[in-house]
């Protein structure tokens, strides 16, 4: 009695702003009966049927049943919370219940369901669960409303009452009160994972709190409609490659919960650059498996189950190319790590491995917030030539001072890397003022972060300006000179006038890198670098040969003429910063005149195209496009 009146209370203390959102679901009274999230009740049979017809389907099936084996003696979770966070916990807990349900709808054996039922009757107890991290409430909220809608005419009638107030009382009340609910207005994922717990929670005890059900459930439909702007106008996702697994993966949970319970998803789909966000998330992957891990990202790439939505939606079965090479080499601890593997088997569709053919296009690009291009000389060649080029700014979300980085790989190898984020606790417990991305901010200090470390041009010794921005100002898929050019200029203000940037492909052979550079009034010294994790050996002033397992690549400065190459140790530099072993930084300094241009110019030559010819390079107005 407690929950209905505090919630009353909340939902009248709220109830200009919920008086204000759109009513999405009308006079909508019912839903149907439990299970009614993702997955409606007799929808098993056509997973069998795709598990019965792949073996590489009928491989991961196994590999979730048998964690769910070993789950089984686990002992359930425990609250504890690290540094500010428990959302690891609240990770840990949707992996295992939404295993465990899944096992539970395709076996029918009752160990999985007692053991889910253990699970989260152990997380009802919590005290709390932890609202003032967010997050942590959104994926815990998921978690339990999946349990408890998929299991829910096998739980016992006292654990069905404890999960259903916990989800009321530790899930959704929390979300009504201002306090904690700011990520309502934030166009990042935040907004997109709270929202999908919150919406997950409402479909679960909708029977139970119907009006309060619709509130959060039109509540969440006009909420991530912010974040859903971001994706404009192409697709390419402003938080980068590890936050688009996490945003976008809720997001697609959201809409598909949507889909199934009401058969509408409200408009949420047809949001501009939407659906166009896959083909992003296809190309961000090179041939070494690796991504492209710039802004708050790691580098490993892993299976995406939410490409597998975006494939249905869109009857490409291409999109799934990447997605495909996962499925088939990943070892069982690769994919028991993700808590939404079950998702993949939810929206596979019955394609089979012989149907998710190799993409046609070689190059992608996008606009928007964090422009970025992507281009490749091979779908299937494991030694092809992949190129990334990143523009955008420093003040986005998650963003680094990595404006005009690029990566670059060959032969297997990714020659030019980006270290990627470091682990947040490791930098919020020494006291680092991680958060705060103002321009003399201590964000800015961490050594991964800053500009100097990353693939891009350090002007005197300092940093890239926050509100600089660079857009692509052009872009050509030609075959023999696959390119994208953008403008630094604003990330350099005060000391160069003009900073232009092109990045190619040429020949399919090698890689051209081109700054055009202006300078200000007075003079200024430019560094250019390429952070690598190849063992470098400097064999002429102007020309470097980098070799890593087995294989070489050589890192030519066509101009000027006087450069010097040199190299620059990664050792942190502060109490703080992770330890970046096997690593280091080539690259040379020039000094430019005041009020006088210059062009930099840098191959970086695959040894077997070592004794091709190579073009002298066209100024970047002269580039196709």
């Amino acid at each position: 009695m407690k929950t209905v009146v505090k919630i009353f209370l909340l939902l009248t203390l709220f109830g200009t702003t919920i008086n204000a959102q759109t009513d999405h679901l009308g006079n909508t009274i019912s839903l149907p009966e439990h299970p009614r999230i993702l997955l409606l009740k007799g929808e098993e049979d056509p997973i069998k049927q795709t598990i019965d017809s792949d073996k590489t389907w009928a491989r991961l099936h196994a590999i979730i049943l048998a964690e769910c084996n070993e789950l089984l003696d686990e002992r359930p979770i425990e609250r504890i919370q690290v540094g500010r966070r428990l959302l690891g916990k609240s990770r840990e807990a949707l992996r295992r219940i939404f295993f465990l349900s899944y096992a539970w709808r395709m076996t029918q054996q009752e160990n999985y369901l007692r053991r889910a039922e253990q699970e989260m009757v152990a997380i009802a107890g919590f005290s709390d669960w932890n609202p003032s991290h967010f997050l942590d409430v959104g994926e815990m909220t998921m978690a339990m409303a999946i349990g408890y809608d998929w299991l829910y005419y096998g739980l016992a009638e006292q654990s069905r009452k404890a999960i259903q107030q916990a989800i009321l009382q530790k899930g959704i009340e929390p979300s009504l009160d201002q306090k904690y609910n700011n990520w309502l207005k934030v166009s990042n994922n935040w907004n997109q994972v709270c929202n999908a717990g919150m919406l997950y929670g409402a479909l679960a005890v909708f029977e139970e709190q119907p009006q309060l059900a619709k509130n959060i459930i039109n509540r969440a439909i006009d909420a991530v409609a912010l974040p859903m702007t971001e994706y404009s106008p192409d697709g390419a996702y402003p938080e980068g490659y590890s936050y688009w697994g996490y945003g976008t993966s809720f997001n697609v949970m959201l809409i598909s919960a949507l889909e199934k319970a009401f058969g509408n998803d409200f408009g949420l789909t047809a949001k501009p650059g939407f659906l166009k966000t896959a083909g992003y998330l296809e190309n961000m992957t090179g041939p070494s498996g690796n991504s492209f891990n710039y802004s708050d990202a790691g580098n490993g790439g892993g299976l995406e189950p939410a490409m597998f939505w975006f494939a249905e939606k869109l009857k490409d079965p291409s999109l799934l190319w990447v997605e495909r090479g996962h499925l088939m080499n990943d070892n069982a601890r690769q994919f028991i790590k993700n808590r939404l593997l079950p998702a993949t088997l939810l929206w596979s569709a019955g394609v089979t491995m012989s149907t998710m053919a190799d993409p046609k296009t070689l190059m992608w690009t996008g606009g928007g917030k964090t422009p970025v291009a992507l281009m490749r000389t091979s779908w299937s060649d494991p030694n092809a030539i992949f190129l990334g080029l990143k523009a955008g700014t420093p003040s986005a979300s998650h963003a680094h001072m990595d404006v005009g980085s690029f990566v670059m790989e060959a032969d297997g190898v990714r020659w030019a890397m980006d270290f990627g984020m470091q682990d947040y606790e490791s930098l919020e417990s020494k006291g680092v003022d991680l958060w705060n991305s103002r321009q003399g901010s201590q964000r800015w200090q961490v050594f991964r972060y800053n500009n100097f470390v990353h693939n891009t041009l350090t002007v005197n010794n300092e940093l890239q300006k926050v509100n600089g921005k660079a857009a692509l100002l052009s872009s050509s898929k030609k075959p023999g000179f696959m390119n994208a050019v953008t403008d630094l200029s604003t990330l350099y203000a005060g000391s160069l006038q003009q900073a232009v940037r092109g990045v190619a492909l040429v020949e399919q052979a090698y890689v051209l890198v081109r700054d055009e550079l202006e300078t200000a009034s007075t003079e200024a010294t430019v560094r250019w670098t390429m952070l690598t994790p190849a063992e470098v050996k400097i064999v002429q002033k102007n020309k470097a040969e980098l070799t890593k397992d087995g294989k070489k690549l050589i890192l030519e400065v066509r101009e000027p003429a006087n450069a010097v190459l040199k190299t620059w140790t990664t050792d942190p530099p502060n109490p703080f910063d992770a330890p970046n072993p096997g690593t280091i930084r080539v690259g040379f300094e020039i000094q430019v005149p005041a009020q006088s241009q210059k062009a930099l110019t840098v191959l970086l030559v695959p040894e077997k195209a070592a004794k091709r010819s190579k073009k002298n390079a066209e100024p970047l107005a002269k580039w196709p496009r």
